[in-house]
Parts: structure tokens; sequence; C-alpha cells
């Protein structure tokens, strides 16, 4: 994991996989967001699985799948609520994490 720090509860990595989830809890993180749609690439893991792992660790996880290019103003206001409603750091990941942290930015600002 290459974790960013967005600010001090928002931070974004690539593509985590199921048997990380426990090291993310023990990083602190309250919540994980999944900005990558199911099945964009070959090898990723399925949203399901990282709830489950997530689940298992009593971390709140997010299913927020945003088409490279192609965020849309409710995916925007879809953030804002989760990131309302949650207290504590979260983790954001997509491919690269730089999705998420353009969401961040759009979902700051709207």
């Amino acid at each position: 994991m290459s974790i960013r720090t967005i600010d001090p509860n928002f931070h974004v990595t690539g593509q985590i996989a199921p048997k990380q989830i426990a090291d993310v809890a023990k990083l602190g993180y309250k919540t994980v967001i999944c900005m990558r749609p199911d099945n964009e690439s070959f090898n990723q893991p399925a949203f399901a699985d990282m709830a489950a792992a997530a689940k298992q660790v009593g971390l709140d996880s997010y299913y927020l799948p945003i088409v490279p290019g192609q965020m849309t103003p409710a995916q925007v206001s879809e953030l804002k609520t989760v990131l309302a409603e949650k207290a504590g750091p979260v983790l954001a990941y997509c491919a690269s994490g730089n999705r998420c942290a353009a969401a961040y930015e759009m979902a700051k600002r709207g």
C-alpha cells in the first residue's frame, strides 16, 4: 500500500486486497471507500470481498464506483454525504488513488 494524505481525515491509495484490510484497520482508519468499478481490471478483487473483509475488522465500507473521466455530480454528492456522516480517518482506493483525490477535491468545492 502506498497511502497518500490528502488532508488529516482523507487518504488515498491504489488497489488494495482483502488480506490488507486488517492492516488498514490497524493504521487507525474507520472507513474504506472503493471508487473502482468491479471488473475494471483482470485481477481486481470484487467489492463484495472487500466489504466482507472490512466488516470482519469493524470498518465501514462504501462502494462509489467512478469510471475514469466520467465522474458525475451525483457521485460527488454521494461522497460528500458519506464524509459528512463518518468520523475518523477515511481511506479511499481506486487503481492509483488519483480519481479518489479528484473526487475529494470536487466534494470539498461543492
